[in-house]
């Protein structure tokens, strides 16, 4: 059984199947992304070990096709397998292991890339200051403690936890929340005057609204705006409901014990030990047209820790690197007062330049140790056959000797 799995883990079959299913997965999921989106086929189509069907729309999930997680790990182990088992390493085969070990870096490389990159968002209007950038994907629900002048004391609580519904505790958290419904895209509107049935929460903004429940966007140019029902508790005490949706820009005031909290649901934040500060952005479109032909920021990056205090311009095809990170600049606004950067954390960003060089050098070497091989085997074929045998051509006469039997034949004449 251990030698038929092994045969079956190196053969070449494994790989044509692996890869005419990764055929099928990217024509299929890009098929999909008609009515589901870049950023959900993303996650499940080429971010999982299955793709799911649910007959119906129902909570029944049948695997219909393997993931990206799932082939790439086959067609890894199957590299790998094949590699060790037939491949002995020789003067004549290092191009072969060159390329061998590029492709591996590649597969492997992309991997960390998915697991480890990060993208984030920093909008900053001209003379803002920000020591973070938002996930726009993601939300967060923070319940911030203000009492110091110089700090605050955040506890976030992820959407994923949110979107599960039910009691959250933490000993950071001055009180218990009962999750009561989340909509992972909604729209909030105000509650008329002949509504019927109770309002969607007793405290804060919730006696005025109401919440419709939305499906989820999948246009790249728009967002879900997210809206949950939480219920504050101490103990056996109930404080209230609150309506938490990131359609509201100010936080809510929570009193308990004589202590004010505040409640907002946001966009997840990515922290970070130094800010940066738009000083000025500037915008440039040809001439006649709104075509953009130039716009940058120039920005301020301040870290205490360090005393580094220094300005960077940032624009097109130029980014600021700094600290592990990438900061492009994405847009601006329409008002030409504030700009919009990108800002990438990639540890594994160098992988697939150097796997794609090494899978060059590869080809180059294997192509050339059979480039002189053949001219060494083709050399020593014509010295072995020697000079040419047969009959000697005449040589061609000399100038003056044609001259000559030119003349002679003329006195014949």
């Amino acid at each position: 059984m251990v030698d038929r799995f092994i045969n079956i883990l190196t053969s070449l079959r494994l790989t044509v199947v692996c890869l005419c299913l990764s055929l099928v997965l990217v024509f299929v999921g890009t098929l999909a992304q008609v009515d589901l989106g870049l950023y959900r086929v993303q996650n499940e189509f080429f971010r999982s070990f299955f793709v799911y069907w649910s007959p119906g729309g129902g909570s029944l999930r049948i695997p219909v096709l393997p993931g990206g997680y799932l082939l790439g790990g086959v067609l890894l182990a199957n590299l790998l397998a094949a590699h060790f088992k037939r491949f002995k390493l020789t003067k004549k085969k290092i191009g072969i292991f060159m390329i061998h070990i590029g492709i591996i870096l590649l597969i492997v490389g992309q991997l960390l890339t998915d697991l480890l990159a990060h993208e984030s968002v920093l909008h900053l209007k001209e003379g803002q200051t920000k020591s973070y950038s938002v996930t726009e994907r993601e939300s967060e629900l923070a319940v911030i403690d203000p009492s110091d002048p110089d700090t605050d004391n955040v506890v976030a609580i992820p959407d994923a936890l949110l979107a599960k519904g039910g009691l959250i505790t933490h000993p950071a958290l001055p009180f218990a929340i009962n999750v009561k419904s989340y909509f992972p895209n909604s729209f909030v509107t105000n509650r008329p005057a002949d509504a019927v049935g109770p309002p969607p929460a007793t405290k804060g903004f919730g006696p005025e609204l109401e919440i419709e429940n939305e499906p989820r966007v999948t246009s790249m140019d728009f967002r879900d705006v997210p809206t949950g029902v939480i219920e504050l508790s101490a103990g056996q005490a109930l404080l209230g409901s609150w309506v938490v949706s990131e359609y509201f820009t100010q936080p809510q005031t929570v009193t308990f014990e004589n202590k004010s909290y505040q409640l907002i649901l946001r966009p997840k934040r990515v922290y970070r030990p130094y800010s940066i500060q738009l000083v000025k952005f500037t915008h440039a479109v040809y001439k006649g047209t709104e075509t953009p032909k130039d716009f940058a920021s120039l920005i301020r990056l301040r870290r205490p820790d360090t005393g580094e205090d220094r300005e960077v311009r940032i624009y097109m095809n130029n980014p600021l690197r700094y600290a592990g990170e990438t900061y492009y600049q994405q847009s601006f606004d329409k008002d030409d007062h504030g700009t919009v950067l990108q800002v990438v954390r990639n540890p594994s960003w160098l992988t697939p330049y150097f796997s794609c060089i090494l899978v060059g050098a590869g080809l180059l070497v294997q192509f050339m140790s059979h480039l002189i091989a053949f001219a060494r085997r083709t050399a020593a074929k014509a010295k072995a056959a020697g000079p040419i045998k047969g009959r000697a051509r005449p040589a061609a006469p000399a100038p003056a000797a044609v001259a000559s039997m030119s003349a002679n034949a003329k006195r014949r004449d």
